[in-house]
């Protein structure tokens, strides 16, 4: 069992977010996933159709992770949210990345809805994940670039466990150490808001769009909320 807590710091500071955490066992990761295929068809679609069009920030719901990024020290229009960073690829390309299809998954409802989205492999965290401020001593792992090694600036919001860091600046990218591949049996994703109160509705019908492209591959899903009234669950 993994547990997912806020320290009371960032819940301090960000009284009012809310995340979900969605899981899934059994993953069947090299299976073909249709359903998730066809989400990320259709919102090509609707883009080229000028039907639709991701969230920039302009955007209350981008500009709220803006505004947290400055408060801890980080220049958003240099290292973007991934929400932001994934909707400015989307607008210029036209296409979202193919990775992987949990990965794919994730990507398609975040961008869909305009809220940051992650995972992490759980069979390669270690003990308890925590979202906290950095203190600089940290070390972290870029996705992609298994020998680099980079270390937090104080003050910046991260996800760690007990061996390091799974998320830079809350949400910008991910670790190498617990990224989502074919393989991947055990993962746990997260969709975010800094404003339950505005977009708590948004969210859960987002994640449980999420759990729905999972269920079809996967032996059984569920969905966790964290947040101040509930800082802390166990996946």
């Amino acid at each position: 069992m993994t547990a997912f807590r806020i320290a009371p710091a960032v819940a301090d500071a960000f009284p009012d977010t809310l995340i979900a955490v969605v899981t899934a066992t059994g993953l069947r990761g090299h299976e073909p996933w249709p359903d998730t295929a066809a989400a990320l068809a259709a919102l090509e679609q609707q883009l080229s159709d000028g039907a639709w069009q991701p969230a920039d920030e302009t955007d209350p719901r981008i500009e709220a992770w803006h505004t947290a990024y400055r408060s801890f020290g980080t220049n958003p229009r240099r290292i973007r949210p991934s929400v932001d960073a994934l909707g400015r690829r989307l607008a210029k390309k036209g296409t979202l990345p193919r990775i992987n299809p949990a990965v794919d998954s994730y990507n398609a409802v975040s961008v869909r809805h305009g809220l940051p989205a992650g995972a992490f492999d759980l069979d390669h965290v270690t003990g308890d994940v925590t979202i906290r401020y950095a203190d600089g001593t940290e070390t972290f792992t870029p996705l992609g670039e298994p020998d680099t090694i980079e270390n937090p600036k104080p003050g910046e919001v991260i996800y760690d466990d007990t061996t390091g860091v799974l998320t830079r600046h809350w949400n910008h990218r991910d670790a190498h150490r617990t990224r989502v591949t074919e393989d991947s049996a055990r993962v746990a994703f997260v969709l975010e808001t800094l404003h339950a109160t505005r977009d708590g509705h948004l969210l859960k019908f987002a994640a449980e769009e999420l759990r729905g492209l999972l269920m079809l591959h996967a032996e059984q899903t569920r969905v966790h909320y964290l947040g101040a009234e509930q800082p802390e669950v166990t996946v």
